[in-house]
């Protein structure tokens, strides 16, 4: 599709969420569809073509002088980032915390582009201003958020695409936005990731300026003793080492020993040793920084702690000395743990919980127990099941009463990747592994989920040649990137699931006996709902509260004929198609009570054919005996009231005379 027909479907995409509010095949987040209401209330007109809410000169430069300590802390960042993305069609904006754009950053395409709605210097892109957009929801509900075309409220952005990230000063109010904005046709899940590690490495930034400037004035004063600068380097998150040009400890805090493992931990006892008695703690990015004044940044590192190799984001910040003629005297060092910036960018966690699961059937109860016992330990497990049974929900529950419940989880479905891109999406790539790989590679989800959990869903679809490479990975605990060199070692969970039978599927040469047998260490069988039918009243009622909240409906009563109805239904899709019919019920209700005619029609023919006398249902051989025998059973049930009859069997009642003739009734 070109460029001008690709941009007139999202116009017709928007108009049609937007004007028609038809949002099949959609799925609006309730934070997009709230800033929508507000829009509204605010009296936007979503037709408006382009901003006019844009500072004169003056005031702009005012503004910007206001913004000048935060902006020298900023641009680096913004930098940097327009250098990650180059080529990717994306400007990278800096925006006060009213809303201002202030910066932005990018090739000259992408700053044309992204200019057609006076989305320039000194325009304010508050919700109150323009509606639903990147910049004014992530200032209103104070987290990274990305818009994505039609969620814009103004038809004339629905062309771009933004993720926007706040950052804050040490007393948690926002202070600026980090912004990237590009063609909707750019839209990528990794954007946001990106803007909402840059925010926190500005904030990171902002307190290591205020902690050195706090430190620095006090010294010249001879007020702080060494004692009260090690306190305020115990109170940071973060691990923290200062060095002097010569490469000796001047300053450690307590988290940099527990991050690292030292031994001892007593941080006092590190000042004065050199940086090298901490195994292979980032020597290129020390030398660089001292010896060149280079800032590095949010860079992902491995260094080895107590025997074992540990993934870490590390910044490394020249500092100077004042009382020194200026020059470079060392470099500080800040650093975590990758897997605590996965939780906090990526979202990587689990949410359901065994409390999550509703249930009281034994056979039920038994998979609840087995799941239990599985969480207390590091094995791996299969979940076995027919599609729809929450073996999903159970792989997170596990996880999250496991001791791994702090660390990362991934859930990834193996028949919803395409083949070409699953081994990627698993462990990463380096530079040009491929056309369009990302500048810098990109980490897989083995790597982020580092002491985590990986759930491999539907894992019989995985093909024979990544099943190869699975196995090696549980067998050596370490992966290698595409077109990577280096062993990355890797302490991961596997909980996979199949609605397979994978002793078939390994007579048939599908699926891999060795990596069967690694994976069916403890192996889970939740049931089918048919299978526990006395959990579907329980099911139901969890449901009609949880979609009730969902969709703004307060349910208060469920018909028994509806119980009766879903209990003698068999239920092929199981608790995911319970949840979809209890869905649908909700939407079409009008009142306050679930009533039978709300319940999809086959459900009902189902379970009315299924309340036949088995005598007769075993006398319907063709088409025409299963038709009297229907006329004669309702015939029977409606005391001969042969106008219900044909309402029931929906023909019209001369068409009812004309079967019973036809039939002898």
């Amino acid at each position: 599709m070109n460029t001008i027909a690709s941009a007139k479907k999202m116009r017709e995409i928007w108009e049609k969420v937007h004007i028609e509010k038809d949002f099949e095949g959609i799925n609006i987040s309730q934070d997009v569809m709230d800033s929508w209401a507000r829009s509204k209330n605010y009296g936007i007109d979503q037709m408006k073509r382009t901003n006019m809410e844009i500072l004169d000169e003056l005031s702009f430069k005012k503004r910007l002088n206001d913004n000048k300590k935060i902006l020298d802390v900023v641009m680096p960042t913004l930098n940097t980032l327009h250098y990650i993305t180059k080529g990717a069609g994306f400007g990278v904006v800096f925006v006060d915390a009213d809303g201002y754009i202030l910066k932005r950053v990018g090739n000259a395409s992408d700053i044309e582009y992204i200019s057609y709605t006076n989305f320039t210097e000194g325009s304010k892109w508050s919700e109150e201003v323009m509606g639903t957009n990147a910049i004014g929801l992530a200032l209103k509900l104070d987290k990274p958020v990305q818009v994505y075309g039609y969620e814009h409220f103004c038809k004339h952005n629905c062309l771009a695409t933004c993720s926007a990230a706040p950052f804050h000063d040490r007393k948690g109010n926002i202070i600026g936005v980090i912004d990237l904005t590009g063609s909707y046709e750019n839209s990528n899940a990794h954007t946001l990731g990106m803007a909402a590690s840059s925010a926190r490495a500005i904030e990171r930034q902002i307190e290591l300026k205020r902690i050195n400037r706090i430190a620095h004035k006090l010294n010249k004063e001879l007020k702080l003793s060494n004692l009260s600068k090690q306190a305020i380097m115990n109170a940071m998150s973060e691990g923290l080492i200062s060095i002097d040009r010569n490469q000796i400890i001047t300053t450690i805090n307590i988290q940099a020993c527990k991050l690292l493992e030292l031994a001892p931990d007593d941080s006092s006892l590190w000042i004065g040793r050199h940086i090298s008695e901490i195994g292979g703690l980032c020597e290129e990015y020390i030398n660089k920084t001292i010896q060149f004044k280079k800032r590095f940044l949010a860079e992902h590192t491995t260094i080895k702690t107590n025997g074992k190799k540990q993934r870490y984001i590390i910044n490394c910040t020249p500092y100077e000395d004042q009382l020194d003629n200026d020059e470079t005297n060392g470099a500080v060092l800040v650093f975590h743990r990758l897997n605590t910036v996965v939780n906090k960018v990526a979202g990587a966690k689990a949410k359901s919980s065994f409390e999550d699961l509703v249930g009281e059937s034994s056979i039920f109860l038994k998979a609840i127990d087995q799941a239990k016992m599985a969480a207390e330990t590091s094995s791996n497990i299969l979940l076995t099941g027919e599609s729809g049974v929450g073996k999903d929900l159970f792989a997170q529950a596990i996880h999250n009463s496991s001791p791994r419940k702090n660390e990362p989880f991934f859930g990834i479905n193996c028949a919803a990747i395409p083949r070409e891109l699953i081994a990627s999406e698993l462990f990463g790539y380096e530079e040009g592994a491929f056309t369009g790989a990302k500048k810098g590679g990109n980490p897989g989800k083995f790597e982020l989920a580092d002491q985590g959990t990986i759930f491999l869903d539907e894992v019989a679809e995985m093909p024979m040649d990544l099943q190869a490479s699975l196995l090696r990975v549980l067998e050596e605990r370490s992966i290698i990137r595409l077109s990577g060199r280096q062993f990355i070692p890797v302490n991961v969970r596997i909980i996979a699931a199949t609605n397979r039978d994978l002793i078939q599927q390994i007579e048939k040469d599908a699926f891999r006996q060795d990596l069967y047998f690694r994976l069916n260490v403890i192996s889970i069988y939740l049931p089918a709902l048919r299978e526990r039918k006395g959990d579907i009243p329980l099911l139901v009622e969890r449901f009609v509260q949880f979609l009730g909240n969902r969709l703004g409906k307060t349910i208060n009563h469920v018909k028994p004929e509806v119980f009766d109805c879903l209990i003698n239904y068999d239920w092929p899709g199981n608790i995911r198609e319970l949840n979809n019919i209890i869905e649908r019920a909700i939407n079409l209700c009008k009142g306050d009570i679930l009533t039978l005619d709300l319940i999809p029609e086959h459900i009902q023919e189902a379970t009315l054919a299924a309340s036949i006398p088995k005598w007769k249902k075993s006398m319907l051989q063709e088409d025409e005996e299963k038709e009297r025998q229907l006329i004669e059973y309702y015939l029977d049930k409606e005391s001969n009231n042969r106008s219900k009859v044909a309402e029931l069997l929906k023909i019209s009642r001369s068409s009812l005379y004309r079967k019973m003739r036809k039939y002898n009734i």
